[in-house]
């Protein structure tokens, strides 16, 4: 389909709306929509949060009568079934919208196209594909949630320029300043889901809360514990981060550890192991159907490299400090690999992190 430089700016700001979701709307996808008539935008809106009206809805409100006669540019295409809130085709074709711009199909078994051909049915001209790649890195989780049954995962790492997270010693407070904190901060704020090991939440005792101010929205916190040993005071244990906080474990860890944990309120998921714990790709399973489409790894080496090498990484958010420690722990010990068997990832975007700097780097196929 040919598609004009101001429809590609009108969607490049439906994109740009539905960034504000992020993090906000499991298990459904964060979508923005624009009502664009005579060249002039005349509402918009975004997914804001679970339950809350679609962005197709919120857009084509305050667009009101000008609707009328008008395109909609949406990042997702609009549902059409009756969930928490009514079919977003029903008030497509109510408003009398008359050109409807999508970027991506809707792979969801309960949309998956039929969408797109209600509004079609309803004499509605729908264009699909612009903004496409770029509507797939924005809902990459929740694509992958439904089209391989997994979410996206991103291992989140802070180490000094020789790749050390922690220092012979095992010390790792701080490697990265301050204000790379609170960009990492911001990886976990967008996320849906944080997992780290035993090992990480025994050496640290971290809240894994995104410390961003009131109202940031908070993650699923996910422990692997495979034996439940972990000591019953640490933080994510307590009050208030009890509720909220998953544990899992192997399906031989002993039942009253897994009941004394839940009457704090602590969610405990029983899951296959294999030789490193708990089955990364049975927790990544069961993290996608409930809802968990993006997630972040924040555990030492050995939960980085059981999930890289189950295939399950799809980006490093490597956080690059500007020292050199010489000895101490590598980020990625283990792996074990040659120089020519090793995947070759792609730099997807390098900025400043504070004194340091922070590379995005897109892994395997996708």
């Amino acid at each position: 389909m040919t598609f004009t430089a101001d429809d590609r700016q009108h969607m490049l700001r439906a994109l740009r709306l539905a960034e504000r979701g992020r993090g906000r709307t499991a298990p459904n996808p964060a979508v923005g929509a624009l009502v664009v008539r005579g060249g002039r935008v005349v509402g918009q809106g975004w997914h804001r949060a679970l339950g809350a009206p679609h962005a197709e809805a919120e857009a084509l409100a305050r667009a009101g009568r000008r609707a009328r006669g008008a395109t909609l540019f949406v990042t997702l295409e609009p549902c059409a079934h009756h969930g928490r809130t009514p079919p977003c085709t029903e008030a497509i074709l109510s408003a009398g919208i008359a050109r409807c711009v999508v970027a991506v199909r809707d792979p969801h078994e309960i949309v998956n196209g039929r969408g797109l051909r209600q509004l079609r049915a309803g004499g509605v001209v729908v264009e699909t594909g612009l903004c496409a790649p770029e509507a797939r890195e924005l809902l990459g989780g929740y694509l992958l949630s439904h089209g391989e049954g997994r979410p996206r995962v991103t291992w989140k790492v802070a180490a000094s320029l020789d790749g050390r997270i922690a220092d012979a010693k095992g010390r790792s407070r701080w490697i990265t300043d301050a204000d790379a904190r609170a960009a990492g901060h911001a990886l976990r704020a967008a996320a849906d889901a944080i997992v780290i090991g035993a090992g990480t939440a025994r050496a640290d005792d971290p809240r894994l809360t995104a410390r961003l101010g009131a109202g940031t929205p908070q993650p699923l916190r996910v422990v692997c514990d495979t034996r439940l040993s972990l000591p019953k005071g640490l933080k994510l244990f307590s009050p208030p981060l009890a509720r909220g906080t998953v544990v899992a474990c192997s399906a031989r860890a002993p039942e009253a550890r897994a009941r004394a944990l839940e009457g704090r309120g602590v969610a405990v998921w029983r899951l296959p192991a294999n030789g490193d714990g708990v089955s990364p790709r049975a927790l990544a399973r069961r993290l996608a159907a409930s809802g968990r489409h993006e997630v972040l790894l924040e555990g030492g080496a050995t939960l980085g490299r059981a999930w890289m090498r189950d295939g399950l990484v799809d980006r490093v958010a490597l956080f690059a400090a500007p020292l050199v420690l010489g000895d101490g722990l590598a980020w990625c010990e283990g792996l074990g690999r040659t120089l020519a068997g090793a995947p070759r990832g792609r730099l997807a975007r390098i900025e400043r992190a504070g004194d340091g700097a922070l590379l995005l780097v897109d892994w395997g196929k996708r």
